[in-house]
């Protein structure tokens, strides 16, 4: 490899916490370290493939973890950086990347010798003497070869390739299509009249976004990923507000170069068809069945237990928007008539509350400070590292001993190079086999507030902010021996809980008096919101809720269809009229929380018939509050037991377990239903 040894990718960082090199990492590194990465696996496959003897755990499944080291330093940063600073550059980089890295994981997981050497080791897992967390992993790696094509024939593997390697072209395409349109759709505003309503911070902001795409003495409001946008909440335009949100829903689904409609159509295909291969019915058939839901029957018993009650709330919520409003409400005045409604039923404002959540005091007096509570862990910023874009801080995460934990970067503020939304990405995963620590990344997308400004966040930012960290939480503080099943490598329909436990922390006295102060006078939060926000709890659920399930279930609609319904299917916006109607969702002022064409969840970010997953986490989420309030909230003994039992566990054994081992039973639904104002 001496071609490659001036590559940054060549060998493990020796930078703090093995921080990649980001001050030596060039666009033309990427595809070379992908290479060489893929040459390098294959060839550490092949000495398995070669031992000679009985395969043991040793000489097989260790030897596949430690395989493959180079390309994963490759990926996880190139993913990172293309995720949250895109370019053209980047862009075609991943056009050529994928294909070649989804044939790349088939030449690993559909090798027929491979799989009958892991075959024999899980046939004969009882009489090996393994571990816990051994034995688990050996039955990880035999299902994922499974649910991956292995068992299949030669003939059948072939075909599989093939469309593996077309759908990962899709699934680009579509991302790309996404942030194209998105941006492309922003509204440009002539008049400050118009922006009657956004604060200061707000319009200056606007301001800048359209000088940076050389309008000077105009404003820009940028589309965000989701339906609908945050400002529709106080602009008192309403013409305004009706074009913001018409061109939300168009987000690629124009006909122009970004037009996803025949990208999804065709990646729903080629899904019914590969479910086909695998002798499921459908591809959510497939995707469920290795998930704690286990099946989509079980997944459609719980959204049919909350939908009729979310659209009925929805609904009630709309009759006191109207007499609010004094008309009937459209999809872009519920948000505006929401706020007031709030302000005269509870005597809330939240546009009022912004004040109290700077981002500098909701991250180190909110964020840090109950991790500090509950874990002992601390925090401190790191300005000397160089991290992937001038915006991404890294904070050195420290044990309560002193002793270091991991390294967290948190990327705030959007831009036109960053996909929308929130997520967290990990850089190098806790593992005990190769001694390396946590790297984790939360990226968010805060509007970026004038130079010198303070950045104000609003009560959806916050939480966002709680929650993501929560993932990070699931990666720092994870106590696992092996890569494969290290922070939030767990079930994809558990993997949102420990984030969503994590937003408990927003209004619980103790961290809430110590950040929600005002950024200029120290003050705490008036008490009377606090109590407000609390006896609101349930305000605006049936919409929450109600856009949420239109979501679950068009990804569940999508991916129930047979190969034979799926070719029969041309029309995108009439399919989604219908799987609305269907479970009773089809309500207008209440669009879903994605359409399609912009639902990057299913179609270009892993939660392909998984989407219910958020939901289904959150009946574990509600019910271990209920837990943490029984037994006295934000205290040490509390989160060592959180840790020790589930957060510290990664994925190295079963999920359900894992609760159950720190709950004391099964989880109950009622929490949830409770929460959301659904009993």
């Amino acid at each position: 490899m001496t071609n490659l040894d001036a590559n940054p990718f060549a060998h493990r960082s020796v930078l703090t916490f093995e921080l990649p090199d980001f001050a030596a990492i060039k666009e033309e590194h990427y595809l070379p370290a992908f290479y060489a990465g893929c040459t390098e696996q294959l060839g550490e496959i092949q000495v398995i493939l070669d031992t000679h003897g009985v395969p043991t755990f040793e000489n097989t499944i260790v030897a596949m973890e430690k395989s493959g080291q180079l390309l994963m330093r490759t990926l996880s940063v190139f993913y990172n950086k293309s995720s949250s600073d895109t370019n053209d550059a980047l862009d075609a980089i991943e056009e050529e990347l994928a294909p070649k890295l989804a044939a790349h994981q088939d030449k690993i997981q559909l090798n027929p010798v491979l799989f009958a050497r892991i075959k024999s080791l899980f046939d004969d897992r009882e009489n090996l003497n393994l571990s816990g967390e051994d034995s688990w992993l050996l039955e990880r790696y035999y299902m994922d070869l499974i649910h991956a094509g292995a068992h299949l024939t030669d003939t059948e593997r072939e075909s599989l390739k093939q469309l593996n390697e077309k759908l990962s072209i899709l699934e680009t395409t579509f991302s790309k299509n996404v942030l194209a349109d998105t941006n492309d759709l922003a509204v440009l505003v002539d008049s400050l009249v118009e922006l009657d309503g956004l604060s200061d911070n707000e319009i200056t902001a606007a301001g800048n976004a359209a000088r940076d795409r050389g309008q000077e003495g105009k404003w820009l409001i940028n589309m965000v990923n989701f339906t609908g946008n945050p400002v529709l909440d106080s602009l008192t335009n309403r013409e305004l507000r009706k074009k913001i949100m018409q061109e939300s829903l168009l987000k690629a689904n124009r006909p122009n170069a970004n037009d996803n409609k025949p990208v999804l159509l065709e990646m729903i295909r080629l899904r019914a068809e590969r479910a086909e291969l695998f002798g499921k019915s459908t591809h959510a058939e497939h995707v469920i069945s290795i998930q704690t839901a286990k099946s989509p029957e079980n997944v459609h018993t719980m959204l049919k237990k909350m939908a009729p009650a979310a659209m009925r709330n929805a609904k009630l919520e709309a009759v006191d928007l109207e007499k609010s409003a004094g008309s009937a409400i459209e999809s872009w005045d519920w948000g505006f008539y929401t706020e007031q409604v709030r302000l005269e039923k509870f005597n809330i404002d939240t546009s009022k509350m912004r004040p109290y959540f700077e981002l500098e005091r909701v991250l180190h007096d909110g964020v840090f400070f109950a991790a500090n509570k509950l874990f002992g862990i601390t925090f401190k910023e790191r300005t000397d590292l160089v991290t992937y874009h001038p915006e991404a801080r890294a904070f050195e995460v420290s044990n309560e001993d002193g002793t270091p934990l991991g390294l967290f970067i948190g990327d705030f503020f959007t831009r036109d190079s960053k996909r929308g939304g929130a997520w967290m990405n990990s850089l190098v995963d806790q593992n005990f086999l190769l001694s390396q620590l946590p790297v984790v990344v939360n990226n968010l997308n805060i509007p970026k507030p004038p130079a010198g400004q303070p950045a104000l966040l609003t009560l959806d930012f916050t939480t966002t902010l709680f929650h993501e960290f929560g993932h990070a939480l699931h990666g720092l503080l994870s106590q696992v021996k092996y890569p494969r099943v290290s922070g939030t490598s767990v079930q994809r329909d558990f993997v949102e809980f420990p984030s969503q436990v994590n937003e408990m922390w927003i209004m619980w006295p103790e961290v809430l008096n110590n950040y929600a102060r005002h950024f200029e006078t120290g003050e705490l939060m008036p008490q009377e919101w606090v109590d407000s926000l609390n006896a609101a709890s349930t305000f605006n659920e049936g919409f929450s809720t109600t856009s949420y399930l239109a979501a679950a279930v068009l990804d569940l609609a999508w991916h129930s269809l047979t190969k034979e319904e799926a070719v029969k299917v041309n029309d995108v916006e009439a399919f989604e009229a219908k799987a609305l109607a269907d479970y009773g969702l089809d309500f207008e002022p209440v669009p879903t929380r994605y359409r399609s064409t912009y639902f990057s969840h299913i179609f270009a970010g892993g939660y392909s018939a998984g989407y219910y997953g958020y939901v289904w986490s959150e009946v574990l989420d509600a019910d271990t509050v209920d837990w943490f309030k029984e037994n006295g909230g934000l205290l040490r003994k509390n989160g060592e037991h959180f840790r020790d039992t589930l957060l510290g566990r990664g994925g190295s054994i079963d999920s359900m377990q894992m609760f159950r081992n720190f709950r004391g039973r099964d989880s109950k639904i009622e929490p949830l239903l409770k929460r959301r104002g659904l009993l």
